[in-house]
């Protein structure tokens, strides 16, 4: 359920409306099991999700109460531990956003098993990734990585991988 404005429409207290719109870095946790299912295309894949509002696709957390519930996008951090890698995948319903705040990251577009662009983003880059396009990750630098993750939509379907990713075929299981 998305946040509301009943409370304060309502005259409710507006110092208990207030706190229940923030999430502060002291109450995130990472997250190393959500995408955990990932290593087993290779250890590679292991990175943590650090979760502010929604979910995200790839995990069911109704049940972590620290996190804002979304209206229209989500919102978290992920933290890339050196050498580590989010896999080629495809958001078929919505666009994604990176924002780096610490380290760098190489982020691959492809068009196929054959195709990709490669750009290194570092302190403060963004892009912005179409529904339909695969992306891929890398933290290609000797110091962990972490970057906002926005997706578009409330809750996303589950991404697919390409039959060129490691990932391709894997499931939670």
């Amino acid at each position: 359920m998305p946040l509301t404005t009943t409370e304060y429409d309502n005259g409710g207290d507006l110092g208990t409306y207030t706190d229940s719109l923030i999430a502060s870095k002291e109450s995130r946790e990472p997250d190393w099991g959500t995408l955990s299912f990932q290593e087993k295309a290779g250890p590679q894949y292991k990175r943590a999700q650090i979760r502010y509002v929604g979910s995200g696709a790839t995990g069911n957390h109704e049940g972590d109460n620290r996190i804002l519930p979304s209206g229209g996008f989500t919102f978290s951090n992920m933290l890339l531990p050196p050498g580590g890698e989010g896999p080629a995948h495809t958001h078929h319903d919505v666009e994604e956003a990176f924002f780096v705040l610490e380290g760098e990251v190489r982020v691959g577009i492809h068009r196929g098993p054959d195709e990709v662009e490669y750009r290194t983003l570092g302190y403060r880059d963004m892009i912005v990734v179409p529904a339909g396009v695969t992306r891929s990750l890398k933290n290609e630098g000797d110091t962990d990585a972490l970057f906002c993750v926005v997706i578009g939509t409330q809750k996303p379907q589950v991404p697919t991988y390409p039959e060129y990713s490691p990932l391709y075929g894997v499931t939670r299981d």
